[in-house]
């Protein structure tokens, strides 16, 4: 599908003299006379390698078309993570870098993620928005510490830190935002 190459986004995947790239970070520059430009970085989804492009905004480009899937988290085993298709039963391996080391901590054994994919190959998963995890440690209540705005670092079960209220303790289910880290509420069990 065709696309203004100014309505590009980080995330998006192109297509450009016959390879598939995802757009990695993108930035517009106006000169002083003439027309903008979009700078683009991309990472070139065969090879892994980084590349540059360079267009007028109101160039069009070719956006690739994806296909998403429902699958299922069952294992990782060498920094390989092994999913299973909801609808067809295909299982697939994907490495640390198409999922990102930022959100792998997050998979959990039997959750339902989305693969994208292109020419039946996965280039993007996306977590649920939040996670249940369990406060493995965190500093103790204070007596007499109100419920302020002041947060505490605790680490959950999967390892990954997180700013919580004062009053969650070691062993307290949370809910977790995926995206960021953050704490949203206890969990109701």
């Amino acid at each position: 599908m065709k696309v203004n190459a100014g309505s590009a986004r980080a995330g998006h995947v192109i297509e450009l003299d016959g390879k598939v790239f995802k757009i990695v970070k993108h930035e517009i520059v106006t000169p002083g006379k003439g027309r903008a430009l979009i700078h683009f970085e991309l990472r070139d989804l065969m090879t892994g390698r980084k590349d540059v492009s360079r267009h007028f905004t109101d160039e069009t480009i070719e956006r690739a078309t994806l296909e998403q899937h429902k699958a299922q988290f069952l294992y990782e085993a060498d920094e390989k993570y092994h999913f299973m298709n909801n609808e067809t039963f295909a299982q697939f391996e994907i490495d640390l870098e198409t999922i990102g080391e930022d959100f792998a901590p997050f998979l959990q054994d039997g959750m339902t993620v989305e693969l994208e994919m292109h020419d039946e190959r996965v280039i993007g998963v996306t977590l649920p928005s939040t996670v249940i995890l369990e406060v493995v440690e965190t500093e103790p209540v204070i007596k007499g510490q109100t419920v302020s705005s002041s947060y505490k670092p605790a680490t959950m079960d999967n390892g990954v830190r997180v700013m919580v209220p004062p009053f969650v303790d070691t062993g307290t289910r949370i809910v977790v935002k995926t995206e960021d880290c953050s704490y949203v509420e206890r969990a109701k069990d």
